[in-house]
């Protein structure tokens, strides 16, 4: 319980991940503001203006405030959400190709190989893309040079690679390696796998609207600058301090929604992608080691 409350009161105090870096320029000038009213208030001036409240109502902030945040998050969640198809959808498809495609000479199984190496790299060429970043030698080591040269001028890396995939699975149908009914729900899997990547495209480039984003910093901005005039008669020289704290509330709220709406780059709070793709080449690996003989006979398999 002690070692709880610890780690309660750090991060309470924790700035790395925080959205004070990128508030407290603005937070300090609203408290600044602050204080020259009260210093205006000190020398008699008329600055006391309790009845500008009635301005902007406090609920109508606070729920534009909230609609930010639930609106962000959502984008947050729903980039989670396609994330975690992704990871799963992989897996299956990984399994599936290993277990049904049927190996006739040994180039198939370096072919095999080779193809759920494809699936790490679409994971990889999609976490890129949305970043907008070119191919890199990350997956120098998962592509054969003329695939990754390819890759480097393809404005969509992700969908390459999927048609790869594709094409291969055909392929060993057209082998006989693969029946219809296999090929067609491995095909189903692929087609999951470009939704989320359409999915993802989505959140990323549907921004907030412009005309909201400009609206709430606006009356953000003007209730800051009114709030010292209605509370300089009874705080004084508190003031500028009471103006702080509460627009390090309010300009709080609306960085955070700022800093998750967009979950697939860098920062503290975006998502984990690069952790995600690596488990994902663990996984990988670790089928890709099983030997035949456990992989034909999964009673066999031991605790």
């Amino acid at each position: 319980m002690k070692l709880e409350k610890f780690h309660w009161f750090q991060m309470a105090f924790q700035l790395k991940g925080s959205v004070i870096a990128s508030i407290y320029p603005r937070v300090l000038w609203c408290a600044f503001f602050g204080f020259i009213i009260s210093i205006l208030d000190y020398f008699g001036l008329p600055v006391s203006h309790p009845m500008l409240g009635t301005v902007i109502p406090s609920l109508v902030l606070g729920l534009l405030l909230v609609f930010r945040t639930n609106t962000a998050y959502e984008r947050f969640w729903e980039g989670r959400r396609c994330w975690g198809n992704l990871v799963n959808t992989t897996r299956n498809l990984a399994r599936q190709i290993w277990v049904s495609v049927d190996e006739i000479t040994p180039e198939d199984r370096e072919q095999k190989v080779s193809v759920l190496k494809l699936l790490v790299v679409f994971a990889v060429t999609t976490k890129l893309h949305l970043r907008d970043e070119k191919v890199n030698s990350e997956l120098k080591e998962l592509l054969p040079d003329a695939k990754y040269d390819k890759l480097s001028t393809m404005n969509n890396p992700p969908l390459e690679v999927a048609f790869w995939i594709s094409d291969y699975l055909q392929k060993q149908h057209d082998r006989n390696c693969l029946n219809i009914h296999q090929l067609i729900n491995l095909q189903e899997l692929l087609n999951i796998l470009v939704d989320n990547l359409g999915s993802c495209e989505r959140i990323l480039r549907t921004p907030m609207p412009l005309a909201y984003a400009i609206h709430l910093k606006q009356l953000l901005l003007l209730y800051c600058c009114l709030l010292p005039f209605q509370i300089v008669d009874d705080l004084q020289w508190g003031t500028g301090f009471v103006v702080g704290l509460i627009s390090f509330t309010l300009l709080g709220i609306e960085a955070i929604g700022l800093e998750i709406e967009n979950p697939f780059g860098y920062d503290e709070n975006d998502l984990p992608l690069d952790a995600i793709c690596n488990t994902m080449k663990r996984n990988i690996d670790d089928l890709i080691s099983l030997p035949p003989n456990v992989r034909s006979h999964p009673d066999n398999i031991t605790n």
